[in-house]
């Protein structure tokens, strides 16, 4: 099988951060409570450090799924933040595909609650329309560790990558020499081991 290896490119990248909702993390059992929440912040940061392109939904916020986590509201004030009153896949509310489209990107981070709902149908809308597709793993999650195997396999299938939010920033980055600092800075404040890393390179300066 021949492969291609195509680069997360921060230049023609936008982050989906689809349904990450107080009621819906409530799901997420594949993943203790605190490691998912620093794992969504972790690429709420990434996407921050790189100056991506961001969008923000929810479905039925009203319900019980209950409203956006208030941390991403925070962090990302300025960003299309799109409140679907129903529609279950994303890719199936216009105002979400019309903010998506408006980036002129054509390289998708996609992260959210449930994995093989929420995730997985927007993602495998997306590679229908020639996107391709890169699902943050650890930034998403769902009730156990099967249905989360069964919405990889699917998605894999299609062609979506999988990847971890600190495999997005490495890529993304390309080069230590382009910014030790500020990359040091966004490990070690979402990884305790990097923070002794960091610590211990800081002290030899």
């Amino acid at each position: 099988m021949s492969y291609t290896y195509q680069r997360l490119d921060k230049n023609n990248v936008a982050v989906l951060l689809v349904d990450h909702q107080s009621g819906l993390c409530n799901l997420v059992h594949d993943s203790t409570p605190d490691d998912f929440k620093n794992n969504v912040l972790a690429l709420g940061a990434t996407a921050k450090y790189f100056k991506l392109p961001t969008i923000l939904t929810t479905s039925f916020e009203n319900g019980p799924n209950g409203p956006l986590v208030p941390e991403l509201k925070e962090m990302f004030t300025e960003s299309p933040y799109i409140a679907r009153p129903g529609n279950i896949n994303a890719w199936d509310n216009e105002d979400f595909v019309k903010a998506v489209k408006a980036t002129g990107k054509k390289q998708l981070i996609i992260a959210g609650v449930v994995t093989e709902v929420c995730v997985a149908f927007p993602a495998l809308s997306a590679v229908q329309e020639g996107y391709e597709v890169f699902v943050v793993a650890d930034a998403s999650g769902t009730f156990n560790a099967m249905t989360r195997e069964a919405a990889w396999l699917r998605m894999q299938g299609a062609g979506v990558q999988l990847m971890t939010w600190f495999g997005v920033a490495c890529e993304l980055h390309r080069d230590w020499r382009n910014d030790v600092e500020g990359l040091g800075r966004l490990f070690s404040n979402h990884l305790p081991s990097y923070r002794n890393l960091i610590t211990s390179y800081n002290a030899k300066k």
